[in-house]
């Protein structure tokens, strides 16, 4: 009995020294990287590190938009700077100016800034339109220094005073902006001083002359313009959809035209292939394959400013999207429900259309006239304001003048008007605080002239892109002291990442971005509003 007991303790001594000794290799096992996936551990770790950082970045940055700080007042002691026109070049400067060392005011008959080259998404859908726009007053809001709004238009400029006539007007969405408008109650006319004035007025649309453009064609230059294309494109479709007109009549409301074969013309007629491919094609299949789309071109090719090969790779995808392209053409009348082209061999043709887009040049707004009206011996071309290599207006004093509304060597571009307010944003900060030293010793500084020593304004490139429809985009982008061209599907994924990158602020970004998700899923919108 006793060797029994005593053999079933040592049995049991045994059995737990031995679960004692496999808990404790267990143990140190577990402290150890796992033999086999040491680097999956690591990369997991980076990966969830990674995220909490920018979840945690990423609530700050949504708190701090809906939190802005306190602001400076108003200081009658700094020089006040107006800035004229909410675009790519004037909020630029806006968004990067210090306004710790000026007044800053800002002039524009719109209260927002509006990213154009998604413009022709939002004609079809494709992106909603307040995914584009961008408060000013939202944007003023978070400077260190309170910035004055007024939404109104410029009407005139006395530089000898130093004096801006601006004129408070409801403008409707729904109507073009033309010359023919109420004229202006004495109490919405308001005087305004400067001392220093940054004019980035931008262009109008440049009809070349050509008779019925303002009345029957579409424009697509403003928010109104996409609206305005977006209901016309749905009221020719549905009219088309009705049994009792003719084919004839059929085939007119179903011709779409482009004019134009710029950037602008091309992405337009590229999401006008997609919207009919993608969507019309389901909602109305006895039309969809009835549907044609013309581009206008009065060049011998399109896209004139990209690379020979990304010229013949867009002809060559809108021939197989079937969208035909007519270079050598020029429109000299729209009618109603026709236009007149010249053609190359200098014929003249009328052809029928349910809608015609003019996306052509641009002409120099009415204020930027009146601003060379004033230097007659200086401002010599009517395009828009010579100025010199530091953006300042030939023959005008504390006047500088940005964008396209400026004629300063380089092709109006979005990236040009947006580098040159960068620029004169970095000078004005700049010279501003040397300003602010010498006026508390009781001197005064002359920034417009001082200016002039700083690093002069030089473009740099950052190449073209452009969308052509059935999700490929076409790129011209400077590398190496060459250009590097492609074209297909992986550059359209770039051309998405490119804008998304650009657009000004996040809650753009990602409105822009589940757009596109919103598309991909459920199609677009073919409600008329």
């Amino acid at each position: 009995m006793f060797s029994t007991k005593a053999g079933y303790r040592m049995i049991r001594s045994a059995s737990i020294a031995q679960t004692q000794r496999m808990t404790m290799a267990t143990l140190k096992g577990a402290d150890k990287p796992s033999g086999r996936f040491p680097r999956l551990r690591k990369i997991k770790r980076v990966i969830i590190g990674s995220a909490l950082v920018g979840g945690t970045y990423l609530g700050w940055l949504m708190y701090r938009n809906r939190n802005p700080a306190e602001q400076l007042p108003y200081d009658p002691n700094k020089k006040t700077i107006v800035i004229l026109g909410t675009g790519w070049g004037s909020t630029t400067v806006l968004k990067n100016l210090d306004t710790e060392n000026y007044n800053v005011v800002v002039v524009s008959p719109r209260n927002y800034f509006l990213f154009t080259p998604l413009l022709p998404s939002c004609t079809v859908g494709t992106i909603e339109n307040r995914s584009i726009m961008e408060s000013v007053r939202q944007l003023a809001r978070h400077k260190q220094r309170t910035v004055t709004f007024y939404e109104a238009e410029c009407t005139n400029i006395d530089a000898d005073s130093k004096e801006l006539t601006i004129e408070r007007r409801t403008h409707s969405d729904d109507l073009q902006v033309s010359n023919e408008r109420p004229p202006t109650a004495p109490e919405d006319i308001v005087k305004l001083k400067y001392d220093y004035l940054v004019v980035g007025v931008g262009g109008t649309v440049n009809t070349f002359g050509t008779p019925g453009v303002e009345e029957h064609a579409c424009f697509l230059k403003e928010m109104r313009d996409a609206r305005k294309i977006r209901r016309r494109l749905m009221d020719a479709v549905e009219s088309a959809s009705f049994d009792d007109i003719s084919e004839e009549e059929r085939d007119r409301l179903l011709h779409m035209v482009v004019v134009g074969g710029g950037p602008t013309g091309i992405e337009y007629a590229g999401e006008l292939h997609d919207f009919l491919t993608d969507d019309l094609s389901q909602w109305y299949p006895s039309l969809a394959h009835r549907v044609r789309i013309t581009l206008v071109e009065a060049l011998p090719n399109v896209l004139p400013a990209f690379d020979k090969k990304l010229i013949d790779y867009t002809q060559s995808t809108f021939s197989e999207n079937k969208i035909t392209i007519l270079t050598h053409t020029m429109v000299k009348e729209v009618k109603d429900k026709s236009f007149v082209v010249q053609n190359a061999d200098g014929s003249r043709s009328e052809i029928p259309y349910g809608l015609l887009v003019w996306a052509t040049g641009i002409k120099a707004q009415p204020i930027v006239n009146r601003i060379r009206e004033q230097y007659p011996q200086v401002q010599t071309n009517g395009r828009g304001l010579l100025v010199d290599e530091h953006l300042r207006v030939k023959g005008a004093k504390d006047i500088w003048a940005l964008g396209d509304c400026a004629l300063s060597g380089y092709a109006p571009l979005a990236q040009v008007a947006s580098q040159q307010g960068k620029w004169l944003a970095r000078r004005l900060n700049n010279l501003g605080s040397v300003a602010s030293q010498q006026s508390r010793e009781g001197k005064e500084f002359d920034i417009f002239a001082a200016i002039e020593e700083e690093k002069p304004f030089k473009y740099s490139s950052q190449g073209s892109l452009a969308y052509i429809g059935s999700e490929k985009a076409i790129a011209d982008l400077p590398l190496f002291n060459r250009n590097i061209t492609a074209g297909g599907l992986a550059t359209f994924w770039f051309w998405k990442s490119a804008y998304l990158n650009e657009l000004f602020s996040l809650r753009n970004s990602t409105l822009v971005a589940s757009d596109w998700i919103k598309r991909f899923f459920f199609g677009r919108d073919i409600s008329r509003e």
